[in-house]
């Protein structure tokens, strides 16, 4: 017997929360990884009626919006008598995705104080930085627009215990949020593996051609 596996072992996609008041709160690894990823890309061109020098130009990366459905199902769990699953089913889950989207509630007890004093200017509170992993050559930067949550099955306690979450988020680039922050240079580095795949992809497209042209040559 040889000790590889049958299979590959198989990245897990996450959602990632970077909140340094509650890091462990907005961690989600997803149960199952979503089989459809759907990506529309917009691009941002500068070009106004009339004006032929600006007609290549662009002014920023492309707007991207990412939406993918996500899968929770407590029954493995439930299955081998895990406390956790028992008492809460799914709802962990569910509360560390919708937290990414909520203010932080010591935040807005804070701001009303100060409302209540008399400030006048009230800073609405600031989301964590949030990332979108989907393996090590996509890490990226995101803001979650919707949550589409559907529940599907409860516990005696009304606890969900499977649910499918369409999540739509907007990918942040560097253009957002500056150059030198955090999710600016992870966005950078993820244009840089693209340009690198673009052109592995033309070279690769050029070695066939060349190829099939050779051989069509010899053929005749």
């Amino acid at each position: 017997m040889t000790g590889f596996p049958r299979s590959p072992r198989v990245q897990k996609g996450a959602i990632i929360g970077l909140d340094k008041f509650n890091p462990l709160a907005s961690i989600v690894i997803f149960q199952y990884n979503p089989e459809q990823l759907t990506r529309t890309l917009t691009a941002q061109t500068s070009t106004q009626d009339g004006d032929e020098e600006d007609a290549l130009r662009l002014k920023a990366p492309p707007k991207e919006q990412i939406t993918v459905k996500i899968e929770l199902d407590a029954a493995d769990q439930l299955e081998q008598s895990d406390p956790l699953a028992g008492a809460l089913g799914i709802y962990p889950a569910l509360a560390s995705l919708e937290m990414l989207i909520y203010p932080k509630s010591i935040a807005v007890i804070a701001n009303e104080i100060q409302r209540a004093l008399g400030v006048v200017e009230i800073i609405p509170p600031e989301a964590p930085l949030t990332l979108f992993y989907w393996g090590l050559k996509r890490v990226l930067p995101v803001r979650i627009n919707s949550l589409n949550v559907t529940e599907e099955h409860f516990d005696a306690d009304l606890n969900p215990i499977v649910a499918e979450v369409s999540l739509t988020m907007d990918v942040l680039s560097y253009h957002d949020l500056g150059m030198l922050s955090v999710g600016g240079a992870l966005y950078l580095a993820n244009q840089i593996i693209k340009e690198g795949m673009a052109t592995i992809a033309g070279v690769s497209n050029v070695a066939g051609a060349v190829s099939g042209s050779v051989n069509v040559s010899i053929g005749a």
